[in-house]
């Protein structure tokens, strides 16, 4: 596989699908699948797993999906669509104005989100390195970090999120990927509200390669301080443009 290689389908929504519980089915599928579109794990303009795929994955019927697809329909992020190469595609997020921003930083504790964020992604950093990775582990988080490696710009946010999401799956709590894969659409939620800054990018990426370095060498301390550093650096140019 090549170095600009980025996740499969299957292993972008692996950290975030998983079978529902019984009596909630529709709920956490609505949510799962939400989750799937808020973080970019379907890019706008491509489309879903097939539903009999879905369906098995989530562990639901088909005719339950199909009423968790016609909710996301009527909130316009996707669309249906027939024939041969149809199916149901991510449509594009509009940009949100200013009344917009003001409403999503309002309605989330930014101190909390962060907090929680770090905890998580500390947590999962340790834990990978320590008990290390098996070679397909290895595999997919190089390739992860090899998503996020010359990114387009405007894309960049969402592999950077791929990264992080891969990381959390491997670390082998499936109550920590599922918290964290909600905690990270808030992030991205007011990320979207920031500009994005090349500087910053540029320095995100420098750690990001020095975590990955530490967590296939074992090393559970130094990967638990990059990450540290990295969610401190995320935290204080939120805290600097929204607080």
């Amino acid at each position: 596989m090549s170095a600009d290689a980025v996740p499969g389908p299957e292993d972008r929504l692996t950290p975030v699908l998983r079978p529902v519980r019984a009596g909630n089915g529709f709920e956490e599928a609505l949510e799962q699948i939400l989750q799937v579109v808020r973080l970019g794990l379907v890019p706008a303009g491509e489309r879903l797993p097939a539903e009999r795929d879905l369906a098995e994955r989530l562990g639901i019927s088909r005719v339950t999906l199909r009423e968790v697809l016609k909710v996301l329909q009527d909130q316009g992020l996707v669309e249906s669509r027939r024939g041969r190469y149809g199916g149901t595609f991510v449509l594009p997020r509009a940009d949100a104005g200013e009344d917009e921003l003001r409403r999503r930083i309002a309605a989330v504790d930014v101190e909390d989100v962060l907090r929680f964020r770090e905890v998580l992604e500390v947590g999962a950093a340790g834990l990978c390195a320590a008990h290390g990775l098996a070679p397909e582990q290895e595999r997919r988080l190089r390739e992860a970090l090899a998503g996020t490696r010359d990114a387009p710009l405007g894309d960049y946010r969402r592999r950077d999120t791929l990264l992080h999401l891969t990381l959390a799956e491997l670390c082998g709590s499936p109550s920590l990927t599922a918290r964290y894969a909600a905690v990270r659409a808030s992030v991205n939620e007011l990320l979207d509200c920031i500009p994005l800054l090349v500087r910053n990018l540029e320095h995100s990426q420098r750690q990001h390669a020095a975590l990955v370095e530490a967590v296939l060498d074992g090393d559970a301390d130094g990967a638990r301080e990059i990450m540290r550093e990295h969610c401190a650096g995320t935290a204080a140019l939120l805290r600097g443009f929204l607080t």
